[in-house]
């Protein structure tokens, strides 16, 4: 993949690491709140620069997603083209999903300051102006406006004390391996009156 040619300032923007490991990707987590200025810049959280490497000029891809806009690295973005292509490439849904997701998915460049910028379509179909709440959700983080996320949170909060969805939180503890009984001294008997050997 062949890179972006540099800006006026001389950075590289758009730049994709062709040697990403996806042992390596990054991780998102947590929730803050930052104000985004009225050319759409927004400051990204510290700890997720430290996940990404904290370079200006990494690569980020948003995309609209439910009532958020979703920012991925560039090899987790990668990642989820690959799930989309093996889809079955006819279904509507499919179609649907791939032209919503690809189609207003945007590079989002992080800036020598820690800044990405947000473009006003995306802004405009999230509400995103002044306070803006940005999740960590594993492999992407998500920009919500405050009432959106509230909304959201005491929806899902609500679904979750559904007992009828099946879904109990927190989840029960993975057990882990049966630990096999110590073995038997020479010359004790079986439980059912064998010597054991």
């Amino acid at each position: 993949m062949a890179a972006a040619a540099a800006g006026p300032s001389g950075s590289w923007c758009g730049k994709v690491e062709e040697s990403v490991e996806y042992s390596q990707l990054a991780v998102f987590k947590g929730t803050y709140r930052h104000r985004i200025d009225g050319k759409g810049r927004l400051p990204v959280p510290a700890a997720f620069r430290r996940a990404l490497g904290e370079r200006g000029g990494a690569s980020l891809i948003a995309t609209p997603l439910d009532q958020c806009v979703a920012v991925y690295p560039a090899a987790e973005w990668q990642r989820l083209e690959a799930q989309l292509r093996q889809l079955p490439a006819f279904s509507r849904d499919v179609k649907a999903l791939t032209r919503l997701l690809t189609s207003r998915a945007v590079d989002c460049p992080l800036d020598v300051q820690g800044r990405i910028l947000v473009p006003h379509s995306l802004r405009q179909g999230a509400r995103l102006a002044g306070e803006v709440v940005v999740v960590g959700v594993l492999d992407r983080f998500e920009l919500w406006a405050p009432e959106g996320w509230d909304d959201f949170v005491r929806e899902s909060e609500r679904l979750l004390d559904d007992v009828s969805l099946g879904v109990h939180w927190p989840p029960p503890p993975v057990p882990g391996p049966a630990a096999a009984p110590p073995p038997a001294p020479p010359g004790a008997r079986h439980p059912q009156g064998k010597p054991s050997r």
